[in-house]
C-alpha cells in the first residue's frame, strides 16, 4: 500500500528493468518561505529525527552557553551530529564534558558501537567495550547537559518532555519551523530524545532561516550563523569518516550545510548568495517512505537536487562520485545497473523568478 503525500524519487535498474523504487517527499524552499520545487506533498508530516540537531542546540547557544563554556567550533559541530564515535569524537566529547562540568555516567542516549568500522574493529581486537561517548547521538545529548547546567536545571531527567531543557528546545523548534509547539507531534527518538513532527516545507524552510539567518533577530540570528558556520568549518564533527553529510561538507567548500536523519530523513542548507550573487538562502528537506537504510536515495535525490539548484561544480561533483546517481555493480565489479532519479525538476528559469 502507498503512503498518500508520496511519489516514486529513486529507481534502481537491473538491466533494461527497473528492479527497485524508492518513493519519497522533497521540499526546495527559501528563507523567505517560497516554495521552488517540490516532490510528493509539501504538507507531508514527518519525524526529521537526528536532521533535527541543528535546531535542538539553538537554547544554548543563543543563550550564551558557547561564550560561558568556552566551547570550540568542534564541539558545537558535534552537538549538531550523529558521530561515527572514533576516538577524535571521544576526544571532544571528553573535552566538552570537562568543561561543563558533567561526566558519561550523566548521558542518557544508551550505548552501542561505533559506525565507524576501523575503530570498531579495532576496539574488538582490544577487547575493548562501547561507551555512551561512541553512541552517535551523544554529541546532542552533551548539548542538552550543557543547557541544563547554563540555566541552572537539574541534569536528571533531562529528556523528560516536561523539564525545561525540553520545553525550551520544543519551543525553538517550533518557532523556526513555524507551528505552535503542542502542534508538533511528539515521538521518542532512538537515543530517548524527544523529536518531533512537522510538514515538509515547514522543514525546509527552517532550515533555509538556519542557512540566511537575516531578519531573524539579534541572538536568534547570532545562533544561527554560529550554528552553521560550525558544521561547516568542522564537517567531521557531523558525522566522520566515508560519511555523506562530511564528504558533501568538505567537498563543497563552504556552500552548503548537511545533516541526515533516521528513517530516509535528510536536510541541506544553501547559504545565500550560493547560486547567484543576490540569491537568499535556500533549506532543502527530504524524506524517503521505506527509510532508506543503505541511504542511496537520500545521496542520488540531494545531488539531483544540488546539480539543478548549479551549487555544485563538476570538480565538486568528482569528488562525491561514490555517491548519489551511481552504477550498480555485482561482486565482480561489473556493472549491471544504476541508481537514478525518476523525478523531474523545473526550469532553472523559475528559480530567479
Amino acid at each position: 500500500m502507498l503512503v498518500e503525500g508520496y511519489q516514486p524519487l529513486v529507481e534502481v535498474t537491473r538491466g533494461k528493468m527497473v528492479e527497485s523504487i524508492h518513493f519519497g517527499a522533497f521540499c526546495v524552499v527559501d528563507h523567505n518561505g517560497r516554495l521552488l520545487a517540490h516532490a510528493g506533498s509539501p504538507d507531508l508530516v514527518s519525524y526529521p529525527r537526528s536532521s533535527l540537531k541543528p535546531l535542538q542546540v539553538l537554547p544554548l547557544i543563543e543563550e550564551g552557553g558557547a561564550e560561558t563554556f568556552g566551547l570550540t567550533g568542534e564541539e558545537i559541530a558535534i552537538m549538531c551530529g550523529s558521530h561515527a564515535g572514533t576516538l577524535q569524537h571521544v576526544a571532544v566529547l571528553e573535552s566538552l564534558h570537562e568543561k561543563i562540568g558533567v561526566t558519561g555516567a550523566d548521558l542518557a542516549c544508551g550505548v552501542h558501537w561505533p559506525y565507524d568500522t576501523e575503530t570498531r574493529e579495532a576496539m574488538k581486537l582490544a577487547g575493548e567495550e562501547p561507551t555512551v561517548f561512541n553512541h552517535n547521538c551523544s554529541g546532542k545529548h552533551s548539548g542538552m547537559l550543557a543547557y541544563a547546567r547554563l540555566r541552572g536545571f537539574s541534569t536528571q531527567n533531562y529528556l523528560d518532555p516536561s523539564h525545561p531543557v525540553q520545553v525550551a528546545i520544543r519551543k525553538a523548534v517550533g518557532e523556526m519551523v513555524s507551528v505552535a509547539p503542542d502542534q508538533m507531534p511528539m515521538g521518542i527518538d532512538g537515543c530517548s530524545a524527544p523529536v518531533y513532527g512537522m510538514p515538509m516545507r515547514n522543514m525546509a524552510q527552517a532550515v533555509a532561516k538556519l542557512a540566511d539567518p537575516a531578519g531573524l533577530g539579534g541572538l536568534r540570528e547570532e545562533a544561527c550563523r554560529t550554528v552553521t558556520s560550525a558544521m561547516i568549518e568542522h564537517p567531521f564533527m557531523v558525522a566522520g569518516p566515508h560519511q555523506f553529510d562530511t564528504d558533501l561538507m568538505s567537498a563543497a567548500g563552504g556552500k552548503l550545510f548537511s545533516k541526515g536523519g533516521a528513517e530516509g530523513y535528510q536536510i541541506i542548507g544553501v547559504l545565500p548568495g550560493v547560486i547567484s550573487n543576490h540569491a537568499p538562502g535556500l533549506g532543502i528537506a527530504i524524506k524517503v517512505s521505506d527509510g532508506d537504510a543503505r541511504g542511496r536515495a537520500r545521496q542520488a535525490i540531494s545531488l539531483t537536487i544540488l546539480d539543478w539548484l548549479g551549487v555544485l561544480t563538476a570538480d565538486e561533483d568528482n569528488l562525491l562520485a561514490d555517491y548519489g546517481n551511481v552504477p550498480v555493480k555485482n561482486w565482480r565489479k561489473l556493472e549491471v545497473g544504476e541508481v537514478r532519479p525518476a523525478f523531474s525538476l523545473p526550469e532553472r528559469a523559475e528559480l530567479q523568478a
